[in-house]
């Protein structure tokens, strides 16, 4: 469609800059809303975004290509702040609680009553509201037709920002931050009046340290278990699109719900980092916002528009790219699936050998076999090159050259291909090992090794060998005891090519993407007893027929850059003190909206240290710092974080400190400490 077309169509529509929305118990939430303008004589179906990220500034560039886009081709388009953020009355006290979902389905319930609306609602979000928008799918409202979920899980504990395979992410202290500085802001006065303040203030003294509560459930518990769809699947009784990207912590979830929901449902997964694929980084990002029309077509308005004839699933291919921590594009290809699990997947196995070889086998380990040994102990710098669980893709955070991390790892090889291999789904390692602590972690990684030696980290998995008989009941390990563990890795869709090896690096800790155990580990495990399984896929007749339009959007919002964005990641090394560091920059700058005359300022740090080998020195900091300006009125939070930890405990020290214009009205530290359970 040319320019003018597109800019006619999006003349037809009106934007509500907000729009309270009545709950039950008397709080209002706030909404921004794009439709048709004929909607009140020609109502259309909505599609609700229920996010706590502030429509009003925050997301205001995201929505402004989205929104308005969709709302052209005859939807409208809602985007709500939860209770407690944003503009919305109350108070934000934690993540997926049963309240944000009782507000979202009486969210959902009046935009089905309003006369704009022909009674059908759709939900689209990504991250969090891609994650309430299945909680909310499990509930049934009845006005919910459909979803599209992006970059988001089926299960809050093994598949999220907090921990995988029972270990600990330090993402759980980056998310906090993210959340502490989120919750910690005012509403805008314009939209709110003048009680403005007293909201800011209840915000302030009321969200609270939302680490405190992630630490206080180590391990899968019924905290975890309340909004986690895999509980029951069957709940889910509207059509689910699932949507992410191979940079992503959250892609394993779709691959669940593909084989778990009995209802329509599709799997999307590309190149792309924490990002909704028009906007995908790494690159090619597609015209997603017309496959997403093309979904709410068919459910929202019951028009044939073929999508669900499209494969079950679409996924990329990704060719042999040398290791770097950021790429515009992945090369590779389009491959579908008409069913997942695929029958056409097969698994072939790769036996370790006492010569640390990956020898291809059709037979299963000899579990009984003692004849070798191998052992690690790995340094604490194994994990520094490895990037962040999800990488936003904003900044160098994916793996370097695994060279870098595989002195301190047992390693065992494959030899050169003979020819092209390619993989879809988890790969898994079988292990038999040993530990010599009674808590203990082992992280393996799948890297392709080029012919020059250079080693692109594939997949990788992590497991708490306390959890090996699930998340649900840890348990000590029995020094020097062997016994047998699945490690699954992250799902991936990859080619090795003809000449390059496998190569398959195991570690006994891996920070600082994880925390490691309490006390050095050294592992022990006998050889014949462990091997690679993995994914084999066939190409397929029909993957030449999967394609995507171009990206598309409507124009970007007008904004000035005051302040220069900074992006980056630096690992340090002080070798008189012996002190290694990893430095996180995300500077988002300063800039001003102009269309609401507001300046925004949007800062956060992290750092994650430790000294020598001592494990007692391991240090987790972040701080992060928001301002908003309009004229005389300006605000300005900052926010401090620090995780420790010693052999037996967690330790947390934080501060929030708030200003209105240069005078502080509110300040507030927390200093608590949290036993160290199996982790």
């Amino acid at each position: 469609m040319g320019a003018g077309s597109e800019k006619a169509r999006l003349d037809e529509i009106e934007v509500v800059e907000n729009e309270w929305i009545p709950l039950a118990d008397g709080s209002r939430l706030a909404a921004r809303i794009w439709r048709p303008r004929e909607a009140k004589a020609h109502p259309v179906p909505a599609i609700l975004e229920y996010i706590p990220y502030r429509k009003r500034d925050l997301t205001r560039g995201r929505d402004a290509i989205t929104q308005p886009w969709l709302a052209a081709r005859g939807y409208a388009c809602v985007r709500v702040d939860l209770r407690g953020s944003g503009d919305s009355d109350g108070v934000l006290t934690d993540q997926y609680r049963e309240q944000e979902l009782d507000d979202g389905i009486q969210a959902i319930n009046w935009l089905a009553r309003q006369e704009w609306c022909d009674g059908n609602v759709g939900m689209m979000g990504i991250s969090w509201g891609g994650f309430n928008a299945l909680q909310i799918a499990a509930r049934r409202p009845s006005a919910l037709k459909a979803i599209i979920s992006a970059c988001s899980t089926d299960d809050l504990y093994a598949d999220n920002m907090h921990y995988m395979g029972g270990c600990l992410l330090t993402d759980n202290l980056s998310e906090s931050t993210t959340m502490f500085s989120h919750t910690s802001c005012p509403p805008d006065p314009e939209l709110v009046g003048e009680r403005w303040k007293e909201m800011w203030l209840a915000r302030l003294n009321g969200s609270g340290l939302w680490l405190e509560t992630w630490l206080r459930h180590q391990w899968r518990d019924d905290y975890w278990r309340h909004g986690s769809v895999c509980e029951d699947f069957s709940a889910i009784q509207c059509p689910v699109m699932a949507v992410g990207g191979w940079a992503d912590g959250y892609t394993n979830a779709i691959f669940r719900l593909l084989a778990h929901l009995k209802v329509p449902r599709q799997g999307l997964v590309g190149p792309w980092g924490h990002k909704y694929p028009h906007q995908g980084i790494p690159g090619p990002a597609i015209g997603f916002l017309q496959e997403a029309v093309r979904w709410w077509d068919h459910w929202l308005k019951g028009e044939s528009t073929g999508i669900m004839e499209e494969p079950m699933l679409r996924a990329w291919m990704q060719d042999s790219v040398p290791p770097t921590t950021f790429y515009h594009e992945r090369p590779g290809r389009w491959v579908g699936e008409s069913q997942w699990p695929s029958p056409r997947i097969t698994e072939k196995t790769f036996l370790f050998s006492p010569g640390k070889e990956l020898l291809e086998s059709a037979r299963p380990p000899d579990d009984g076999a003692t004849e070798a040994e191998a052992c690690i102990q790995s340094p604490l710098n194994v994990g520094l090159f490895a990037g962040k669980w999800a990488s936003y893709a904003a900044a160098p955070d994916l793996p370097h050259d695994q060279r870098e991390e595989d002195g301190g790892a047992l390693v065992y090889e494959s030899a050169p291909l003979a020819e092209d291999l390619e993989i879809l789904g988890a790969p898994s390692v079988t292990l038999t090992l040993a530990s010599n602590e009674p808590v203990a972690m082992v992280a393996v990684r799948l890297s392709d090794v080029a012919p020059d030696g250079e080693a692109t980290r594939v997949t990788y998995g992590l497991l708490n060998l306390n959890h090996r008989r699930g998340d649900e009941r840890p348990e000590l390990l029995i020094p020097g005891e062997f016994f047998k563990v699945d490690v699954s890795l992250n799902h991936i869709a990859q080619v090795f090519p003809a000449g390059h090896r496998l190569r398959i690096s195991i570690s006994t800790s891996y920070w600082a993407l994880a925390w490691p155990p309490p006390r050095p580990v050294r592992l022990t495990f006998r050889t014949r007893g462990c091997s690679l399984q993995l994914p084999e896929r066939p190409p397929g007749d029909t993957d030449a027929h999967i394609g995507f339009e171009d990206p598309d959007g409507a124009p970007p919002i007008a904004t000035t850059l005051i302040e220069p964005v900074h992006h980056n990641w630096l690992v340090h090394k002080d070798l008189a003190a012996d002190l290694a560091t990893l430095e996180v920059i995300k500077d988002n700058g300063c800039y001003r909206i102009e269309e609401i005359n507001l300046e925004v300022t949007s800062r956060t740090w992290d750092w994650y240290s430790f000294r020598d080998y001592d494990f007692d020195s391991l240090r987790g900091e972040t701080r992060t710092e928001r301002s908003f300006r309009r004229g005389s009125w300006a605000v300005h939070t900052r926010t401090r974080t620090i995780l420790t930890a010693d052999a037996t405990t967690f330790y947390i020290q934080a501060e929030l400190d708030a200003w209105e214009g240069d005078k502080r009205i509110f300040s507030r530290n927390w200093d608590s400490s949290f036993p160290r359970e199996f982790v």
